[in-house]
């Protein structure tokens, strides 16, 4: 088989059959392929997109290119969730210890952030000492001690995907329906959940822009995970604003904390809430979706929650008095009130540009070797639909550059549309594909 057969076929519409995709991963992963004609192919899939099965095949070929992980001695099912990014997305620092203190085994792979979107990893590596480079027998004790994990990705787990990432990144072919797909369904096979929860965003603060897309991406997804067995739900949900107040690593953990607690703002705790309830939901411990919020919301109110996140921290080397006294959480140097000069409802944000203006001030990376600023970035303090009176504070920036605030400044205020009419508040969530 020539790799550029393969190349013209796809050029020219034609469906890869299984071996052909086998050999293109194959290949790739050991490095007898080069990164030209695998990004003739990505390009090729980028225009003339992908069958259902190709897609299929495509996935479980970049699941099984490394090691996967069997978590069955560990236990007999175990529960993941995995977000397509947004901005003020901290939900798998709630969500997780909440399904876990439940009794459900919470085992989570997850990644850093690259561009407006924020990782989990890099929120978590606010708490001093948290590890998250865990080895795959650390991450097994772990789920089996306490039930709960959030670690990186090992580099064995996937790695064709790490490969073509990084080769779509710098080729124009990250939008590819197909290779979203793929990318993150093969992450999600390979790290040996049982049951997963997709939190799909949409909007101006997330890769799908419309809801025909988010829709499109997610009952893919769902399909595709159903397929090779795994229990699958996908939400999708509201980006056209930040979630919750909090923008930016150190700040956001603060926020989960506070949630995990019984505080927080409304909308972050009330979408951790539905996000834990469908976990459970998946993971058999409750009868409907309703019943598993329920039992969510009980989780927190008991305080059970919050001890299964003090545990995870303690078990990953954090440091427990910055759980316990966020407080100790190291302030940017320059921290301002921004004021409305202007009355009216707040009708619509930019929401990729507040994300971009963190990254600017530090609090993310613009490509994988910038280093993080885990005390910088905004609390947001007010939603769509909300009135806005003149000398009203819009949201307090977080710095540790006079300069870089001041442009992150202008650009957030640029990203703030009103309106003299009032607006209608957005939904948390727009739909769920099962």
């Amino acid at each position: 088989m020539l790799m550029v057969e393969v190349i013209e076929k796809k050029r020219d519409g034609g469906i890869l059959t299984t071996e052909e995709i086998q050999f293109f991963i194959k290949g790739y992963t050991r490095g007898e392929i080069p990164d030209y004609q695998a990004s003739a192919l990505l390009m090729a899939i980028l225009l003339r997109g992908m069958a259902a099965h190709e897609i299929r095949d495509l996935t479980l070929a970049m699941a099984h290119s490394g090691e996967s992980l069997d978590l069955k001695d560990v236990a007999s099912l175990v529960v993941d969730k995995h977000s397509t990014g947004g901005v003020g997305d901290k939900v798998s620092l709630v969500s997780g210890p909440v399904a876990a203190a439940a009794g459900l085994p919470v085992g989570k792979m997850s990644g850093r952030g690259l561009g407006f979107s924020g990782g989990t990893l890099d929120k978590l590596e606010s708490i001093p000492g948290f590890r998250v480079d865990l080895s795959v027998t650390e991450f097994k004790e772990q789920l089996r001690e306490i039930g709960l994990v959030i670690s990186g990705q090992s580099a064995n787990l996937a790695p064709a995907d790490g490969k073509l990432y990084a080769l779509r990144d710098v080729t124009g072919t990250v939008p590819s329906l197909p290779l979203i797909v793929s990318s993150i369904m093969s992450k999600k096979i390979a790290s040996g959940a049982d049951a997963i929860v997709l939190d799909v965003k949409v909007g101006s603060g997330a890769f799908m822009k419309t809801l025909a897309d988010a829709q499109v991406l997610a009952e893919k997804m769902v399909h595709i995970g159903q397929e090779v067995g795994r229990e699958v739900t996908a939400l999708i949900s509201d980006m056209n604003q930040p979630l919750g107040c909090a923008v930016g690593n150190a700040l956001e953990v603060c926020e989960a904390l506070q949630t995990l607690q019984g505080g927080g703002p409304r909308d972050f705790r009330e979408h951790c809430l539905v996000v834990a309830g469908e976990m459970l939901l998946l993971g058999g411990k409750v009868a409907d979706a309703a019943a598993g919020k329920a039992l969510a919301a009980e989780t927190i109110a008991s305080g059970r929650a919050w001890e299964k996140f003090r545990q995870m921290v303690a078990a990953q080397g954090g440091e427990l008095r910055f759980v316990d006294e966020p407080e100790l959480f190291p302030p940017a140097r320059f921290v301002k009130e921004i004021h409305s000069t202007q009355a009216g409802y707040l009708a619509r944000v930019q929401t990729a540009q507040i994300g971009m203006a963190v990254v600017g001030l530090g609090g993310g990376r613009e490509k994988k070797s910038d280093t993080i600023d885990h005390a910088v970035g905004l609390e947001m303090l007010v939603e769509v639909g909300e009135q806005v009176e003149v000398g009203e504070t819009l949201f307090i920036i977080h710095a540790n550059d006079e300069e870089a605030q001041e442009i992150a400044v202008r650009r957030i205020l640029g990203a703030l549309h009103f309106s003299a009419e009032q607006v209608e508040p957005l939904p948390l969530f727009y739909q769920r594909i099962q």
